[in-house]
């Protein structure tokens, strides 16, 4: 069983989610606050406006995406460690409003929480920080 799922808030709340936590900028248009039975909403885990409008889900842009993308959660290391405190309570459902949701930021974001958690010693201990260490492909082109 998968620790961390992804999903759409469009789609209909699943008791198997575990905890719910909305990792967009925006709130998701047409849906209602009530619906989503969201733990948190965490704004500052979502890419930049800047990154996002570069990105537009272009598949080929998809790894320079997710470097960028791991860059910039540098930045938000409170909401990372809430992110990576619920993971290890349970399972975590990551929604996003995103279309093409394992081409996005969530789909970056699990791929670093599972690695971070493969990461622990058996003490439950951080063994190093996955997710803000440097990235060793070089400078990205322009």
């Amino acid at each position: 069983m998968e620790q961390v799922r992804i999903r759409r808030v469009y789609d209909p709340v699943d008791p198997g989610d575990g905890t719910r936590v909305l990792i967009d900028r925006l709130w998701p248009r047409g849906v209602k606050k009530s619906a989503l039975l969201l733990a948190a909403w965490e704004k500052s885990l979502a890419p930049s406006t800047d990154l996002r409008r570069w990105f537009g889900h272009d598949v080929e842009r998809w790894r320079e995406f997710c470097r960028r993308y791991r860059a910039e959660l540098g930045a938000a290391p409170e909401a990372w460690g809430r992110l990576l405190g619920y993971a290890r309570r349970g399972r975590l459902t990551l929604l996003t409003a995103t279309r093409d949701a394992e081409h996005s930021h969530v789909a970056v974001l699990r791929a670093l929480l599972d690695a971070e958690r493969a990461e622990e010693e058996p003490t439950g201990e951080r063994a190093s920080p996955v997710c803000f260490a440097p990235d060793e492909s070089g400078p990205a082109p322009d």
